[in-house]
């Protein structure tokens, strides 16, 4: 039996079933390797598993600053209907600093969308500690 197809002995010579055999065997597993090999070669560059945002700055008025909210323009996103896709996602602020802590001198800042901020994309993010006035136009995740 190979592939689906029973070689009777009967109608042909015992010699060349066993080529049959052997040269359907060999095809199958030349198949497989070429699907293997295109499956490997398929990803050779490592993808980005989150989307890239920028950090506008604190949600305010005219006079009046508030700095436990803060907007942030996502990559890609441009209506109030596309920003309720990522309403409760959990958002990351990565910044460098001099000092080396756990052997990283990388630090994040975690944070939450909350709501969408107008008509064009713009949501509102809640943040764990408020994020400095120096990281407004940087880039977050």
């Amino acid at each position: 039996l190979a592939q689906g197809i029973l070689l009777k002995p009967r109608l042909f010579g015992q010699s060349t079933c066993r080529r049959k055999v052997a040269a359907m065997a060999a095809e199958i597993k030349a198949e497989q390797s070429k699907k293997v090999k295109k499956f490997a070669t398929k990803n050779k560059t490592p993808t980005r598993l989150y989307s890239r945002g920028i950090l506008l700055g604190y949600k305010r008025s005219k006079s009046n600053c508030y700095a436990t909210t803060t907007l942030v323009k996502i990559e890609g996103v441009c209506t109030k209907e596309d920003a309720r896709f990522y309403i409760g996602k959990r958002i990351a602020y990565v910044y460098k600093a001099k000092k080396e802590i756990r052997n990283s001198k990388y630090r994040v800042m975690w944070g939450k969308v909350s709501r969408a901020h107008g008509n064009s994309g713009v949501v509102r993010t809640k943040w764990h500690k408020n994020i400095p006035p120096r990281a407004f136009g940087a880039q977050c995740r």
